[in-house]
């Protein structure tokens, strides 16, 4: 009987650990499964010559204004960095806040100066302190980013102008699926499967960070009985966390293209601001990532607290 019970518990134990590993395991091999099936479809798609037709009458570029600028400005190399800069910290972070139960450090803002409340300051991790704040430079480089698409007019490069560029983004679907991907010159135009991936990436996806971001946070006014009941805390949280997963499959999935679809001409493109195959791009390119790399070495308490002490007040508990 002992025995039995031994067995048992023994048993329940093993599958509790093989649990999770058994789950990742069958997602794996589904999603794995599901990409290779999206793949011969897309193949058998294009060799039946059942689509040659919709192909040639949308080859993957959507129709742009005649005033469309071309080329890639200073200033926004200096935005893509930047925004890869805030945004790798912003998901290092967060991810902290959400699997860290506790946290090494606390911080309390400071009630005095520039900002100040009725009630007390709330006390939140040294974690959600630089979620928080990094959060805020993002989001001014942002508003400074999309400002600068506006005066410059190259909006136009990143917002749907017609509506060819549905049927355009669905044969550069098509063709990404077939690995026979559709031809690609940035410097001119994206074709219009990456015209709405950027599209969504600063005027849907960021948006909804911020908004979900702002409800999650100290600043929202937790006495305002109306507004809570309208925009409950459970739906900002349940969206904010599939954001931050749309963020990194978008980065996966855009830095897999710019190494695969001519490495050195893109990273000039972005880095450099010229349209050839030269090394420049990819020495910035490098640098950035040393840089953005060691801030990520460096978030951490010990180098924090000094900063988050000039806010408030840094404590262990």
């Amino acid at each position: 009987m002992v025995t039995t019970r031994k067995s048992s518990s023994k048993e329940t134990t093993l599958k509790k650990k093989m649990g999770p590993y058994a789950r990742k395991t069958i997602l794996t091999t589904a999603v794995v499964v599901a990409m290779v099936a999206v793949v011969l479809a897309a193949k058998w798609l294009r060799s039946s010559g059942v689509i040659d037709g919709f192909l040639a009458d949308y080859p993957g570029h959507a129709r742009l204004p005649e005033t469309s600028p071309t080329g890639f400005p200073a200033w926004l190399g200096w935005q893509h960095f930047l925004n890869m800069f805030f945004l790798v910290l912003i998901i290092r972070s967060g991810w902290q806040v959400r699997r860290t139960t506790r946290p090494d450090a606390y911080w309390t803002r400071h009630n005095k100066g520039f900002i100040r409340t009725k009630g007390s300051p709330a006390k939140i991790s040294l974690d959600l302190w630089l979620h928080l704040s990094v959060d805020i430079l993002w989001l001014i480089n942002g508003l400074v980013f999309v400002i600068l698409l506006g005066v410059t007019g190259h909006w136009m490069r990143i917002v749907p102008t017609s509506w060819d560029v549905i049927p355009n983004a669905l044969s550069a679907a098509v063709q990404y699926a077939s690995l026979d991907w559709p031809t690609e010159d940035s410097w001119i135009s994206y074709n219009a499967l990456q015209l709405l991936a950027y599209f969504l990436v600063v005027f849907v996806a960021a948006p909804l960070a911020f908004a979900t971001g702002v409800r999650m946070s100290g600043i929202w006014p937790q006495q305002a009985a109306r507004l809570n009941r309208a925009y409950p805390i459970a739906v900002a949280r349940s969206v904010h966390f599939p954001v931050m997963v749309f963020f990194v499959l978008f980065v996966v999935v855009h830095v897999f293209l710019v190494l695969t679809t001519g490495v050195l001409r893109n990273l000039n493109h972005i880095y450099a601001g010229t349209d050839d195959a030269g090394w420049l791009g990819f020495g910035l390119f490098v640098g950035s990532l040393v840089v953005i790399s060691a801030t990520v070495v460096l978030a951490r308490p010990v180098f924090l607290r000094p900063v988050a002490s000039l806010m408030g007040k840094v404590s262990k508990r």
